[in-house]
């Protein structure tokens, strides 16, 4: 069943030109973006491995696991600066948590009524949502600077929402 990704990772492996690139992120920085197959984060933004901390969820959403990555990246890693970037299209705003608890659930003959899968109404309002958690977490310097942004999927333009 994954024969495919293997042969890749041989083929990755031979070149493997990575080894050594510290822990720490060179340009100090943090991205929470959603899971979607069309964001490149690295490319997006211009970055190289090493650059960034990079991690991805469904609608890039700060939560209680973001939070705690992120707190591991600021104070053991040294990053001083968060970028929260949804995108267009996204998946997460199409359906409530109501409409996916039945959808899942009776996909799976399953009881989803405990699950939130925060979805995105609003997508300005969750953003500001997520870096007022941010903001607020006592366990964050006060100089800590977060940002929101939005992603086009359609032109690949990133565009700043909220700083």
């Amino acid at each position: 069943m994954f024969d495919d990704i293997l042969d890749a990772n041989r083929d990755y492996a031979e070149s493997f030109g990575l080894a050594g690139i510290p822990a720490s992120p060179k340009r100090l920085l943090a991205v929470v973006t959603c899971m979607d197959s069309r964001i490149e984060p690295l490319q997006m933004l211009g970055l190289v491995p090493g650059d960034a901390k990079i991690f991805r969820n469904a609608g890039a959403r700060i939560t209680d696991d973001a939070l705690r990555t992120l707190v591991l990246g600021v104070n053991l890693f040294g990053i001083d600066r968060v970028a929260i970037i949804h995108h267009t299209d996204c998946a997460m705003t199409t359906e409530s948590d109501d409409e996916l608890r039945e959808k899942i659930g009776g996909l799976r003959d399953a009881d989803a009524s405990g699950w939130d899968f925060l979805t995105i109404a609003d997508t300005d309002t969750v953003l500001r949502a997520d870096i007022a958690t941010v903001r607020e977490c006592p366990l964050f310097p006060d100089d800590l600077v977060v940002a929101g942004f939005l992603y086009d999927v359609d032109t690949g333009r990133l565009d700043l929402v909220i700083d």
